[in-house]
Parts: structure tokens; C-alpha cells; sequence
């Protein structure tokens, strides 16, 4: 899955989809998408990823308390 890195606004590709997915991950693994050649993977938090739209990360996916209502 490509998303976005909120702080240079280059491309990353997600290589791991359940690291993405699952609330207790702060870390994703991915590659920026920049040039013709592969690059190297990298960690990436998730709280600097954003959907290629600007919109960002649902909370069920960074939040492990996303269900308790907050004051």
C-alpha cells in the first residue's frame, strides 16, 4: 500500500500490511518510491504516515484505545 510521509511528502510503499493494520504497531516497514532503482527498507512510525489523499490513518489502526470515549 503507498502512503504518504507527512514531513517530506514523498511516497512510501507499506511492505508490511498486518504491521499497518494492527493498533499495538507504532512502526510500519516500507521503501520510499523515488527514482527507477529499489530502495531500502526503512521503519517508518506511524504516526508520520498519511493516505496519498492527505486523510489520515483510521484511529483502529494507531489508537489501541480508539473505542473509550474521550472527554
Amino acid at each position: 500500500m503507498f502512503l504518504k510521509n507527512r514531513r517530506n511528502g514523498n511516497m512510501v510503499d507499506v511492505t508490511n500490511m498486518s504491521d499497518l493494520t494492527n493498533l499495538y504497531h507504532e512502526k510500519v516497514s516500507g521503501r520510499y518510491q523515488a527514482g527507477e532503482e529499489l530502495q531500502d527498507i526503512e521503519e517508518f512510525n506511524k504516526s508520520d504516515l498519511l493516505f496519498l489523499s492527505g486523510e489520515e490513518l483510521p484511529k483502529c489502526w494507531t489508537d489501541p484505545d480508539y473505542r473509550t470515549a474521550k472527554k
